[in-house]
């Protein structure tokens, strides 16, 4: 039977929105959160609740409540196979990673599929198509796209602004059982300027005990100048195994607020600038997501509610201040940090580096640089802060001399007046990342000898040449054989350079949908589809990388059945 989940209060714990009640569970079994709202994951935070599925696929996913599909998106990566509904009530709920749609869905889908001859579809059914009761079975659980592992990927998103809302305000507090309060795995202190913190210039981090009632103290920092502070810590939720995200995060300076943010609800726009919001160089050098409650610079992040001095605290001579830290997850489990702080006029021993790179890029501005035959454009806004670098260009290949600064937009690189690469060659060139002997392919524009790409990442970078065509192998069936008792046929498919860019496969002749799954390097095509004829029948895979080198396989098998 399937669990209904009942609101007490339509209000949020800590917002002042009200939210619709009376949803039902997608699922029958009880929820198991293994990805909370908000999440910090890689360049970017975690959109709705992953729900955990008992390590199995094909569960009945039920509709939340009534409405009607009004999107639906199959794809080979992010959210894989993903059905919108969309409810009277001002909100759509989302379900992701599905292995298959249920009914008129699917076969809607498959209608679509076989239309447009393609297995990534992305539809918007009118209203009167594809109406849904509360407790419909819309689909089934899977492991589509982007997934790790079974589970659900279910959010809301809110019709008007088209932000994404945290499931927990719809009811969801009743069911998704918390009772851990949010765990503390380090602080770190960032001195600014020519400031430093026990006797440090460079981030560093700060020892602390934990209390006999639950809360810990730091030991005392020590600094003349400007700092800020950020935390690694997470939350339990329904087990004491994934560690959630956080939900909401309150500091104080001598009992006044001093930054404050929350994960209620955000825009997909924004979702990048977690890169901002942590010490993305710790990230990238210690894999540590510290949340930084500071930033050098104002930026749109709206999940940032409070902000005084930008979170920069500047300690004066013969002061001390009290810092107080209080993390939230959303049933209201409170961990609190007291961090004492004392102004004392120290000469540091452990010293910043100061930059000696010759470029300095104003993050408000546009910037353009040239350097032997390649040129970097940098729009502006898309770093978060300025900074020193310096770049080289040597044997055809680029380097930057930093990796570890975040960028929000992309930017342009362009190798101009490549003479080196025969004519016949041309067409087979790209733009590659560079990672030791491993290349990686961006999609790159050629205009004559010039090649340019959008990238967002301080990578090497160099031109590839990739001539070598995919590999199709691993035929399900032997050739010849009649498939009377088989369900279905699938080849596998590789690209060890451009990477692959379409995939096609024929029926004596008619085009026949196979799904792709990048993860497994499988096309699997379901009998059941009724495509074949009774005998003899010729099978055919067409397989393209994205330098268009092609590869095809032919066969035949028998239907006798």
């Amino acid at each position: 039977m399937r669990l209904i989940i009942i609101l007490f209060c339509s209000v949020s714990l800590f917002g002042q929105t009200n939210y619709p009640d009376g949803f039902i569970s997608p699922l029958s079994i009880p929820i198991d959160v293994s990805g909370s709202f908000g999440e910090l994951r890689s360049n970017h935070f975690h959109a709705g609740l992953d729900i955990k599925t008992n390590k199995k696929e094909g569960l009945p996913v039920f509709a939340v409540a009534e409405g009607y599909v009004s999107r639906i998106k199959i794809s080979t990566f992010g959210y894989g196979k993903a059905i919108y509904v969309t409810h009277p009530n001002g909100y759509v709920s989302v379900y992701g990673h599905l292995r298959e749609a249920n009914g008129a869905i699917e076969t809607y889908i498959k209608k679509q599929q076989y239309a447009q001859k393609s297995f990534e579809v992305e539809m918007f059914p009118n209203a009167s198509e594809l109406k849904v009761k509360q407790g419909d079975v819309i689909a089934f659980s899977g492991n589509s796209g982007g997934s790790g592992g079974p589970h659900l990927h279910f959010e809301f998103r809110d019709v008007k602004t088209e932000k994404i809302v945290n499931p927990l305000h719809f009811g969801f507090t009743k069911f998704v059982s918390d009772k851990r309060e949010p765990f503390l795995q380090g602080i770190i202190a960032y001195p600014m300027d020519s400031a430093s913190v026990n006797k440090s210039q460079k981030p560093i981090a700060i020892s602390y005990n934990k209390q006999a009632d639950g809360s810990y103290l730091a030991s005392k920092v020590f600094t003349n100048g400007k700092i800020g502070f950020g935390i690694n810590a997470y939350d339990y939720c329904t087990n004491p195994y994934n560690k959630n995200g956080l939900y909401k995060v309150n500091a104080y300076l001598n009992g006044v607020l001093y930054y404050q943010y929350d994960f209620e609800t955000f825009s997909f726009d924004e979702s990048r600038y977690i890169n901002n919001l942590i010490d993305y160089e710790r990230y990238k050098a210690m894999n540590q997501r510290v949340q930084r409650l500071f930033h050098y610079s104002p930026y749109p992040l709206s999940v940032i509610k409070f902000s005084k001095n930008n979170g920069v605290i500047n300690t004066q001579p013969n002061a001390s201040y009290n810092y107080k830290i209080e993390l939230f997850d959303y049933h209201g489990n409170k961990t609190t940090i007291i961090i004492p702080i004392e102004y004392q006029n120290q000469q540091a021993t452990i010293l910043k580096t100061e930059s000696e790179k010759p470029y300095t890029l104003r993050s408000k501005v546009e910037n353009n640089y040239t350097k032997d035959n390649v040129s970097i454009y940098v729009p502006e806004n898309a770093f978060y802060d300025d900074f020193k670098f310096d770049f080289e260009v040597k044997n055809g290949i680029l380097r930057f001399s930093e990796k570890n600064i975040p960028i929000q937009k992309n930017i342009t690189i362009t190798f101009n007046d490549v003479e080196d690469i025969p004519t016949n060659l041309l067409d087979k060139t790209f733009i590659a990342s560079v990672e030791g002997y491993k290349l990686y392919y961006n999609k790159t524009y050629r205009k004559g000898t010039t090649f340019s790409t959008r990238v967002r990442d301080l990578d090497t970078y160099k031109l590839g040449i990739d001539t070598i065509a995919p590999r199709i192998y691993n035929v399900n069936f032997v050739e010849g054989k009649d498939l009377k008792n088989q369900k279905t046929l699938s080849v596998s498919i590789a690209d060890n350079l451009s990477g692959i860019d379409t995939y096609n496969a024929y029926l004596n002749g008619e085009w026949i949908l196979m799904e792709y799954d990048y993860k497994t390097k499988k096309l699997i095509h379901a009998l059941s589809d009724n495509k074949y004829i009774k005998g003899k029948n010729d099978f055919k895979v067409v397989v393209t990388d994205n330098m268009q080198n092609s590869a095809t396989f032919e066969s035949h098998f028998f239907m006798n059945n």
